[in-house]
């Protein structure tokens, strides 16, 4: 009979992380997490997204086990990550913000030590696939202090990947490295994730999470204040914004269009519309056919949608209980 987490692990509907009810507060009172509730899914990119101080490192350090929680349960791949931790560590990589690395050993001897830390045999193959990977073959043998903060970076990437986790903790990666390493990294979490490693990944590159993660997170003063599918999230909260550049100035938008969301530049030179990005738009031929009557011609029109980044700015600037 199998047990309750050999079941768990073994159903992979289930979801690969388990966060509920977890609260972490510092001595002197500081509440770092407030009832933290959630679930990852097995396979997926998930970006957790927030201001600096908002609580993203120490829940990502609550996961990986580094800090204790004051309160509530986390399930790593199966496993109870306080009463079951080395199981649960051994299923977790991390690539921490520092640069933490063993400055006077090699690269070859540091990948393989962490590989040999969490109990794997052996595999020169596979650690030799992982240092090509990340462009640090070359490198093998030279000590880690005489490589750049980029080469580094990757040594901290080659590290986590070196006991082959099924879960993958990115802190903040792209923070202060080159472009060249960027594209290298997301290309192999895209590889990764193809091959059914699940990836958690912070930034301040909002960009990176609209282009890679399948869902995103937004963590305000120690509160999830939104999960939700990359997509759905766009469309949601997501606005569109129609700028009408107009023949002649106005000064003013005359009384009759009160009705309509309208705001004139300040040189009167354009109208700006704004509606939600989920808005049928027949309501443009209506504001269109509107202005028509009122005299108000116009040489030229764009729109825009909503980026992640806006969402995000609105969401942790919201005055508390407004989310949708």
């Amino acid at each position: 009979m199998k047990t309750a987490t050999a079941a768990m692990t073994a159903n992979s509907s289930a979801p690969i992380i388990s966060v509920c009810g977890v609260n972490k507060t510092y001595a002197g009172g500081f509440q770092a997490l407030k009832k933290i509730d959630l679930d990852i899914k097995r396979g997926e990119i998930f970006a957790l997204l927030g201001p600096n101080g908002a609580g993203k490192t120490t829940l990502i350090s609550l996961i990986c086990g580094i800090v204790k929680a004051t309160s509530g349960t986390i399930i790593a791949d199966g496993h109870d990550i306080m009463r079951d931790y080395r199981a649960a560590r051994a299923t977790i990589g991390l690539v921490p913000q520092e640069l933490h690395t063993d400055a006077f050993e090699s690269v070859w001897a540091t990948v393989k030590f962490s590989r040999g830390l969490f109990g794997k045999a052996p595999d020169a193959a596979y650690l030799e696939k992982v240092l090509r990977d990340l462009s640090l073959w070359d490198k093998r043998n030279a000590k880690i202090m005489t490589l750049s903060g980029g080469m580094k970076r990757r040594v901290l990437i080659a590290k986590a990947l070196a006991h082959e986790p099924t879960i993958l903790f990115l802190d903040e990666p792209s923070a202060g490295v080159d472009v060249e390493l960027r594209h290298d990294m997301w290309r192999m979490v895209r590889t990764l994730r193809a091959q059914g490693t699940t990836i958690i990944l912070t930034t301040h590159y909002i960009e990176e999470a609209e282009d890679m993660a399948d869902r995103i997170g937004v963590i305000s003063k120690g509160e999830l204040i939104v999960v939700e599918d990359k997509a759905v999230l766009m469309r949601k909260l997501g606005k569109k914004q129609l700028t009408l550049t107009l023949r002649r100035p106005m000064t003013g938008i005359p009384a009759g269009l009160s009705a309509w969301p309208l705001v004139l530049s300040d040189d009167g030179h354009a109208l700006v519309y704004s509606f939600d990005a989920q808005e049928d738009e027949t309501g443009i031929a209506d504001l269109l056919r509107t202005l028509g009557e009122h005299g108000i011609e116009f040489k030229d029109l764009r729109s825009r949608e909503s980026s992640l980044e806006d969402i995000f700015v609105s969401l942790v600037h919201r005055p508390k209980g407004t989310q949708e």
